[in-house]
């Protein structure tokens, strides 16, 4: 298995990437492609002693920063860690490719290098959540902020297929989030995407809100990207906000100090459960290739995970299946 891995795209660029790569040699015996600066990787490997046949380095001098507009500096910095990478997934030198960069950017150029899946209009980035009942997949969150409702049908096919071969989930439900749970309510986009669910052979659920998200009512949850993005920011910053808190509290307190210190297993198990690095990135399910995009403040943790997931992308197959569920339509 060989993974080519922007090692320019997160906030700790390249130091959380190299030690990532390590660790997922170490631990998975993959090989690793890093892509980025050479001088600054070779820095980095040489300080955490990474030296290794099974990584290599390609130089790409430029860097796309998450500031930059995505369509165009796709076009002006063809020798971007970004590029450079999907365009050696392209030549199928590789298995899959992951960045932690400019979520724009890797979207833009995914399409441009790697293009759709047949049938497929737009790709969507699907996150896994942990939830009371398992894990959910939740697309879009923000590939696409103004779909059409054949778009979020098209998502729904598509994570069908993931959480059936990813989370090995046999037959999963699939909610449409709203503002209620009649079908009377949302907007025109909503009402008439609940239609297109209804009619087809997911296992649709109907309308589920926010609410419901986290009580795993549903292994499926469709949405724009926009509100997609704007829950997945909402629900990290409520995890981090509370765990912080929590923290607060029992170091105020002597007897809640003696108690979590009594419940230690318990709150280092969900945190295991709650901790996004995890789960590594979030694959962008519609193009045509194996393509994980991690979070800007990705640990090296969660850059391991990622190359886990691109891995386990290609092993299941999930583009081919993906594929056949599309054609059943």
């Amino acid at each position: 298995m060989r993974i080519v891995l922007d090692a320019m795209g997160s906030d700790g660029a390249p130091a959380v990437e190299v030690e990532g790569a390590i660790q997922a040699v170490k631990e998975l015996d993959y090989e690793v492609v890093l892509v980025g600066d050479e001088k600054l990787i070779k820095e980095e490997l040489a300080k955490k002693g990474g030296s290794s046949d099974k990584i290599t380095i390609v130089d790409a001098p430029e860097r796309i920063e998450m500031h930059e507009a995505a369509a165009i500096s796709v076009r002006r910095k063809r020798h971007s860690s970004i590029v450079v990478g999907l365009e050696i997934l392209k030549r199928e030198e590789a298995d899959g490719f992951i960045s932690a960069g400019n979520t724009g950017a890797v979207v833009c150029a995914a399409v441009l290098s790697l293009r759709l899946l047949p049938a497929i209009e737009r790709p969507g980035i699907a996150v896994v959540y942990p939830t009371l009942k398992g894990a959910t997949v939740m697309i879009d969150v923000g590939a696409n902020i103004d779909p059409k409702p054949l778009h979020l049908l098209q998502y729904g096919i598509m994570a069908d297929a993931y959480s059936k071969y990813i989370l090995h989930k046999d037959n999963p439900t699939v909610g449409l989030l709203n503002v209620g749970e009649e079908e009377s309510k949302g907007t025109d986009f909503i009402r008439e995407t609940h239609t297109l669910l209804s009619e087809s052979k997911l296992n649709f659920i109907g309308n589920i809100e926010g609410r419901e998200i986290f009580k795993g009512n549903a292994d499926i949850v469709l949405c724009d990207g926009f509100l997609g993005n704007v829950i997945l920011k909402v629900s990290e910053s409520i995890v981090d906000t509370l765990v912080k808190a929590l923290k607060q509290e029992i170091k105020a307190d002597i007897i809640a100090t003696v108690g979590a210190a009594l419940a230690k297993s318990a709150f280092m198990n969900l945190q295991k459960k709650m901790d996004p690095s995890e789960y590594g990135g979030a694959p962008l399910l519609g193009v045509d290739g194996r393509c994980i995009i991690s979070h800007g403040s990705s640990n090296s943790k969660a850059i391991k995970n990622a190359i886990r997931v691109a891995a386990e992308f290609k092993n299941q197959d999930v583009n081919k299946h993906i594929v056949e569920e599309l054609e059943s339509y």
